[in-house]
């Protein structure tokens, strides 16, 4: 007989042992929820969720900081580590196959302080898809600022590993590295070898595991998170989404809308999965906020001397570009060259780095010698490898994960004169920006397992979704398209930041309100452009 599924949890010294097993009854039942008292959802036959704690990881104060915690925040951490519960629930790999594999998810929890006006569990869903949110409740609530810790009051702050990501059960797919990509603008030969390249490294990857890579989807894991819900002994389950975080979000409320309260999504994600458009509309988003960047610049010609009108620092960087293709520079100080995909890179910056990046393209107009200058090593220096850490640190970033949720969902997968086509046009359409888009969003060419796009679908629950007006990694207009998919109500950044919303105290507030409420204004400033 299978075993009921498992959850594993830590408990503070501030909350005390709340671990229950639910037997696995003969038929579907309903259970009572021991935090929230409420009636839970039917509970399948073939086992309930169960609760066994155990301890959180320790850190040492160089990992801690590798997390991007000040020293001021040292002892912050530490305080809240100790309130943290941390465990595993056990899934199905496949939830179509309830009774076959099984896979553990890492769960973490940070009770509500105020446990007389408790609110209920409230989720933060990370970013990627791939990034770890094990350490969530503690790093994006209660450290960033006062009005965000606010949460914690009346909510139970859960975080968690995704499938395939940190604490949770995984697989790396073997990467290789393959030749270095010459500096300067591709060639078609070279393209169609960098193109090739990726077909063979997609198929290497997907036919690795592909029992378990056709599994890391984001309808999977919101089934899982589903679990972890129940598991905890929670009725419904409010969402704070960041990033890819709002597609999880999304996906969930859409499978699972009678088991969500209030979701708040920041950064909204699109609702399609297609790369090559995802790329195009980033690409234009990029660029317009160029033209709000070169006008900043333009006001301080004095400082950077880029030119004393947007138009003259459109055209000075655009210069930028073509010079550093045609003469790629080696600094014995940086890891790669720098041509005009670097100069392109630091154009589109968001404005709480003008005033870096500004400084970065003043440097490169003049530049001379063996070494970097100082602004240009520090924004394109590289340092830490993507996905590496220290000994001991929590893994922050899955690629492989990263590489098959894309990939499994993409809709594009585009033959390679589609590609190139894609290329020329963001190269030729965006002066300033478009030569650091790269082959114009292919990516998922060749992946051998089957396209599997998120379910979506319109509910009238409570759903803000935050919407930046300038940024590109997330575009404005996504926000709108996926309000007329799902349902809504928008709330409007006026920045160029990705996911600023709870790191800005005044729109924080509003999140905290939101959902001590669900009432929320319709936007606010974000966060400021430096003077």
């Amino acid at each position: 007989m299978r075993r009921g599924r498992r959850v594993a949890l830590t408990v503070g010294a501030a909350y005390g042992v709340l671990a229950l097993h639910v037997p696995a009854p003969a038929t579907a039942t309903e259970y009572v929820s021991p935090s929230a008292g409420a009636i839970a959802d039917p509970l399948p036959s073939l086992g309930a969720p169960s609760v066994q704690w155990k301890s959180c990881p320790a850190y040492s104060d160089e990992v801690i900081r590798s997390l991007r915690v000040t020293q001021e925040q040292l002892a912050a951490f530490r305080t809240q580590m100790k309130r943290l519960e941390c465990g595993t629930v056990s899934v199905p790999l496949n939830h179509r196959d309830p009774a076959g594999r099984e896979i553990d998810i890492a769960v973490t929890r940070l009770p509500a302080t105020d446990q007389a006006h408790r609110l209920g569990a409230l989720a933060v869903l990370p970013g990627g898809p791939g990034q770890s949110g094990y350490l969530d409740p503690v790093l994006r609530t209660v450290l960033i600022n006062e009005e965000t810790a606010a949460l914690n009051e009346r909510y139970d702050i859960i975080g968690f590993d995704p499938r395939g990501v940190g604490y949770s059960t995984k697989v790396v797919c073997p990467f290789s590295p393959g030749s270095p990509q010459e500096p300067g603008p591709p060639t078609k030969k070279a393209a169609r070898k960098m193109y090739d390249s990726q077909v063979a490294a997609n198929q290497k990857c997907g036919r690795s595991d592909p029992d378990f890579l056709g599994q890391l989807t984001t309808d999977n894991v919101a089934e899982d998170l589903d679990l972890v819900r129940a598991a905890l002994g929670e009725s419904q389950l409010n969402l704070l989404g960041l990033s890819w975080g709002t597609s999880l979000g999304m996906v969930y409320r859409s499978l699972f809308p009678e088991r969500t309260g209030r979701a708040f999504l920041d950064s909204t994600a699109p609702p399609w999965t297609d790369l090559m458009k995802h790329t195009k509309g980033s690409a234009q988003a990029a660029e317009r906020n160029f033209g709000r960047m070169a006008a900043w610049l333009a006001r301080r010609h004095q400082t950077y001397g880029l030119g004393t009108t947007t138009r003259q620092v459109r055209a000075q960087v655009a210069k930028l570009v073509r010079a550093y293709d045609n003469s790629p520079q080696t600094y014995t100080s940086l890891l790669r060259p720098i041509d005009g995909s670097a100069v392109a890179d630091l154009a589109k910056r968001p404005s709480t780095e003008w005033p870096r990046a500004g400084k970065a393209l003043s440097e490169l107009r003049t530049a001379t010698g063996a070494t970097a200058p100082p602004t240009v090593k520090e924004l394109l220096g590289g340092g830490q490898m993507i996905g590496t850490s220290l000994p001991g640190a929590p893994e922050t970033l899955n690629l492989t994960m990263n590489w098959a949720v894309k990939c499994n969902e993409d809709s594009s997968r585009p033959d390679f004169d589609t590609a190139w086509r894609a290329y020329q046009q963001l190269d030729k359409r965006h002066p300033a920006t478009g030569r650091s888009w790269g082959l114009g969003g292919a990516l998922c060419q060749g992946w051998p397992l089957p396209v599997q796009q998120p379910t979506l679908k319109r509910d009238g629950g409570s759903l803000v979704l935050a919407g930046h007006l300038h940024e590109f990694m997330s575009v404005y207009d996504w926000t709108l398209q996926t309000r007329r998919a799902i349902g809504g109500t928008i709330y409007t950044v006026a920045d160029d930041v990705h996911v600023s919303t709870i790191r800005v105290p005044e729109c924080a507030a509003d999140v905290v309100k939101y959902f001590e409420t669900g009432r929320i204004d319709r936007g606010c400033k974000g966060s400021r452009t430096p003077a």
